[in-house]
């Protein structure tokens, strides 16, 4: 799916060949300010490196359009972003930004248990827990139907066995669709569980 090719960002990262294959789950694993989201915002061109290059599917990500990009590369970034609106709203936003059609109550329903969210569609997501909040930005970011899922420590607030619960179920959702995930976590055990593949990042920004 990726190849990164002698790729430099500032001082933060120095990656001489990396390769993340498609339909399958990679996890990024490093001490902080190891470059592990900067690694993340390279591949959706959220940033630029400043030597190498980075290819998906053998075209350089260089030459795809940024917007087209991130629709089919979605990242989920540290902070859940949540909106006006009521809990139905936040998970549709999704699919505005996508250019799909809203899903229906049923299909939101779905994406509430695979997170692990016991809510109703017409709650106000703005008084949910940190952990409850991370889970809705999930099931948006799930709603968009990408080929390829970004996601950045997308359950540190929730404890232990809660997150591996819902890491357990977001995997299994994407292996049954095909679907590429690369994710950073603190979580050296979540990530040998639900990872097919392990990038070490060093406090130097190079990848073991």
């Amino acid at each position: 799916m990726f190849h990164l090719q002698n790729v430099q960002y500032k001082t933060i990262l120095s990656l001489d060949d990396i390769n993340i294959a498609a339909n399958r789950v990679t996890s990024i694993v490093g001490q902080s300010g190891a470059g592990k989201s900067t690694f993340l915002k390279l591949l959706n061109r959220m940033i630029e490196p400043d030597q190498g290059e980075i290819w998906m599917k053998d075209k350089p990500l260089s030459k795809i359009d940024p917007v087209n990009l991130r629709r089919r590369v979605v990242m989920l970034g540290q902070e859940p972003v949540i909106f006006d609106g009521d809990l139905r709203e936040n998970i549709n936003i999704g699919r505005h930004f996508s250019e799909k059609e809203t899903l229906p109550d049923e299909k939101l329903q779905r994406l509430l248990r695979i997170v692990h969210l016991h809510k109703n569609l017409d709650d106000d997501p703005m008084q949910f827990s940190g952990g409850e909040k991370q889970r809705v930005a999930i099931g948006r970011i799930l709603s968009m139907e990408a080929d390829v899922y970004l996601l950045d420590e997308p359950t540190s607030a929730l404890d232990e066995e809660t997150e591996l619960d819902v890491l357990r179920s977001f995997i299994h959702e994407m292996k049954e669709q095909n679907k590429t995930v690369v994710m950073v976590t603190h979580s050296v055990e979540a990530a040998k569980e639900v990872s097919d593949h392990i990038i070490t990042l060093s406090r130097m920004g190079e990848s073991k």
